[in-house]
């Protein structure tokens, strides 16, 4: 089954989120490249209309500007080793604006053009990008993986909150080593 990997907002504005999970991303990264399947990294981030009054995007609403990434700010740019892995030839970088990764983002068709069946998805937040990226996957039809030790965010109750409420009913929970064992 063709298989992609979706590395979810791996930004320095969530570094401290990061500490565990980023060697699992990176070895994630490493395997899907190593075996020429594709990687999607996403970066999050709002453009200087969505900071401004009055606020058309959710999430700006939600967490104020102060609390939001601002497009072209240090905070918005990927995490180096990240940046270096998705500069790689064959990945595709996709800018956000909300949690979900589908939302005014060409990945469903680029996932489709692909061939692509399975997602694996990793990254930061778990109970927000990740969970509900992952969700939304799910609901156009690709079987989904929600990395557990490749995920990251601000507490571990939310962590365990994203990863049961997916493992649930949306698809399998799995660790990295378990991935990279069911993927040869």
């Amino acid at each position: 089954m063709s298989t992609a990997l979706l590395v979810v907002d791996m930004q320095k504005f969530f570094l401290s989120m990061t500490a565990t999970c980023l060697p699992n991303v990176l070895s994630l990264s490493s395997h899907f490249a190593a075996h020429n399947l594709p990687r999607i990294f996403t970066q999050h981030g709002h453009t200087k209309e969505e900071l401004t009054p009055p606020y058309k995007n959710q999430l700006v609403r939600r967490w104020g500007p102060e609390g939001s990434i601002a497009k072209n700010t240090p905070g918005w740019e990927l995490i180096p080793d990240i940046a270096k892995h998705a500069s790689q030839e064959g990945c595709t970088l996709l800018g956000k604006n909300t949690y979900d990764a589908f939302i005014n983002t060409d990945l469903d068709e680029i996932l489709r053009k692909k061939g692509v069946k399975r997602v694996v998805v990793c990254g930061v937040m778990t109970d927000c990008c990740c969970d509900t990226s992952a969700r939304s996957a799910f609901d156009r039809g690709f079987e989904t993986w929600l990395v557990d030790d490749a995920c990251g965010t601000a507490t571990e109750k939310q962590h365990e909150a994203g990863l049961n409420g997916f493992g649930f009913a949306f698809g399998e929970v799995m660790h990295t080593k378990d991935v990279l064992k069911k993927l040869g």
